[in-house]
């Protein structure tokens, strides 16, 4: 009896039909699909003419048509080819054995290293933390950045733009941080850069030491935008996954207007009207979400800061992404066009930029030498131009005479090479004798 029951059983999970819809429209990235219900978020496999199939997910339905985004370029489709649901993936299980290693946005390893295990589970989507919950920001994060620990001083779950037009240095100075920074894990998600960066980035700007502590999620420009957007949520979850187990977490990520652009692409070929620059403003209610998905968790070991490099495009400080992420971040740090044009690196503008964290966690004798360096910088500022042509006169002004006198060693304070560390505790000794 039991045996029949058994088999009973057995068959009344066996299917009797698997439903299979049909692939009625293409255009650019954006499938259309009728014939089987989908929801949101699924994912589903589209024959081509080949026999192959391509991998998609479901991003949004109108009636009875469900609209499928490609993982990867749709090439050999054809109408009325089969879509058919793909069969449940289990989670993403993380462990130690991730660190070192490179990976696209589903979590494939991407670094021909061998598959990734773990024990814990990994959530695709980035946790949420409660406002309420979340523990402050305490502590200094040490960079190693002279001109930010100084004048710019960030702390340990604090999140912060680095803010320039092209070429201006952004990358170049991730790097700098990647490699000073102290921290247990570095989380590196290259989002919709050049290819060619990403193979630099590793080897020139993590290096074999940085990389052994160091987890790099990829997706290049020529990914589709939905392979962008999956890769920032998965690095936002690595992240938060190894702040949950009690360690300082540096999260970087190159760049936020990338991912910007590739919700832009999704919803505008989902129909949603273009508004400010041609952003959808979906793009402006989901940059918060994410954001706030980074910083410091619920308990009160282990942290989570967030570097985000935000593209002004033509130099416009106020271009939309770039005033958006300066009203939803814990700070930005400006990189000007004129400094990097006169040699001066790293092209940190420190009048420009500001750090809302910094007094939380900066000593009152920091802070109060900071603005010395500050004033003393505006001070040159405003008589620059009248130096080289010999029309400043001294006596009229003795701050401003300070300011002057001291700037050639000013200037060589915030200018830091590439490979030159300058640790916190040694910024600081210098700024003070700098300002007293």
């Amino acid at each position: 009896m039991i045996g029949a029951a058994i088999r009973k059983l057995h068959l009344a999970e066996v299917p009797v039909a698997t439903l299979t819809g049909r692939l009625t429209g293409a255009s650019g990235l954006l499938l259309e699909s009728v014939g089987c219900p989908l929801r949101t978020g699924q994912r589903c496999l589209i024959e081509t003419v080949s026999g192959d199939w391509l991998a998609a997910q479901v991003v949004g339905f109108r009636d009875q048509v469900s609209f499928l985004m490609p993982f990867k370029k749709p090439e050999g489709l054809a109408t009325g080819a089969r879509v058919v649901p793909a069969p449940e993936r289990s989670a993403l299980q993380i462990g130690p054995s991730w660190l070192g290693r490179i990976v696209n946005g589903l979590g494939e390893p991407i670094d021909g290293l061998g598959r990734l295990g773990g024990e814990h589970p990994l959530e695709p989507q980035p946790p949420r933390v409660h406002p309420l919950r979340k523990q402050p920001v305490r502590e200094i994060l040490d960079v190693g950045v002279r001109a930010i620990n100084a004048t710019l001083t960030l702390g340990k779950g604090q999140r912060v733009g680095l803010m320039a037009g092209s070429g201006v240095g952004k990358s170049v100075l991730l790097g700098l941080i990647t490699r000073q920074t102290v921290a247990d894990v570095v989380v590196v998600g290259l989002i919709g850069e050049r290819g060619r960066e990403v193979r630099e980035f590793i080897d020139l700007s993590l290096g074999e030491e940085g990389l052994k502590r160091a987890v790099v999620v990829v997706a290049p420009a020529d990914e589709s935008p939905l392979m962008r957007l999956m890769a920032t949520d998965l690095c936002h979850s690595i992240a938060a996954h190894y702040r949950d187990q009690g360690q300082d977490v540096l999260l970087l990520v190159d760049s936020l207007t990338r991912y910007a652009m590739a919700r832009r692409e999704v919803a505008l070929a989902l129909g949603e009207p273009p508004a400010t620059r041609g952003y959808p403003p979906s793009v402006f209610s989901l940059l918060p979400q994410l954001v706030e998905s980074a910083g410091n968790g619920e308990a009160e070991s282990g942290s989570m800061s967030a570097i985000y490099t935000v593209l002004a495009e033509g130099d416009d400080q106020q271009d939309p992404v770039v005033d958006t992420a300066r009203a939803i971040l814990d700070g930005h740090i400006v990189l000007s066009r004129e400094l990097a044009e006169r040699g001066h690196y790293p092209a940190i503008d420190i009048a420009a930029s500001v750090s809302r964290c910094m007094g939380l966690v900066a000593s009152p004798e920091h802070r109060a030498a900071a603005h010395r360096l500050k004033e003393m910088a505006a001070r040159h500022a405003q008589v620059r131009d009248l130096l080289p042509l010999g029309a400043y006169v001294a006596g009229a002004d003795p701050a401003t005479d300070r300011a002057v006198e001291r700037w050639p060693r000013i200037e060589a304070f915030l200018h830091q090479g590439t490979r030159e560390a300058a640790p916190l505790v040694e910024t600081l000794q210098q700024l003070e004798e700098l300002t007293a």
